[in-house]
């Protein structure tokens, strides 16, 4: 944690931020068919370790504010759950995820039980599954910004380190909306990587046609 450089004494050592993985976080073969969630996931990609319990949450029913209104085709201040994880890695905290979903959704299931770790086996996306919702597409978005008050306390950030808010919307086959993410991420814990295929759409419109 610590390393000696000649003139400066002993600093502490910066650690390597996480890997913050695009889309192969949500695999399905990794939360179906196995219990890697996407937390873990970014985690097992940077060669770290984990416990379950590293993700803490509280679950409540709240009233929906606009924008989840909005992702979810629902009227302002509409039931929704609200499920609030705090993500640490040891005792440091590197980012916050609070989930929206509709009641019908998700009621009696183990997205609302507010136990430590993820929600069982597969997590939250494998408990959707297994209702009938399985994911199929979902649209992040991301920016950076300076840290509210709440966040600097709850993430630990030092004097003036910003952080990088993601919003994420998931949804069905179908095009109906299970999730709807806000994460607020410590800058300089993570790194942001993505890995896909280069779309060529002009070859896409000349083969349907």
């Amino acid at each position: 944690m610590v390393t000696s450089s000649r003139g400066h004494g002993t600093v502490v050592r910066q650690q390597v931020p996480l890997k913050r993985l695009g889309i192969a976080r949500y695999d399905k073969a990794k939360w179906r068919d196995g219990d890697e969630v996407a937390f873990i996931a970014d985690r097992v990609a940077s060669g770290r370790a984990y416990r379950r319990n590293e993700q803490t949450q509280t679950v409540s029913l709240v009233e929906a504010p606009a924008e989840v209104a909005d992702a979810h085709g629902l009227p302002v201040g509409a039931p929704v759950y609200a499920r609030a994880r705090l993500v640490k890695e040891g005792d440091q905290p590197t980012h916050t995820l609070t989930s929206y979903y509709r009641p019908e959704h998700v009621e009696g299931t183990r997205i609302v039980d507010p136990t430590p770790g993820p929600a069982g086996r597969g997590g939250g996306f494998r408990v959707l599954y297994d209702a009938g919702y399985e994911i199929d597409h979902m649209q992040e978005r991301i920016f950076a910004r300076a840290a509210k008050a709440d966040g600097v306390s709850l993430l630990q950030l030092p004097p003036g380190e910003p952080v990088v808010e993601l919003h994420r919307t998931t949804c069905t086959a179908d095009g109906t909306v299970v999730e709807f993410a806000i994460g607020v991420h410590a800058a300089s814990r993570f790194a942001w990587e993505y890995d896909f295929e280069v779309l060529d759409s002009a070859k896409d419109r000349e083969d349907q046609q």
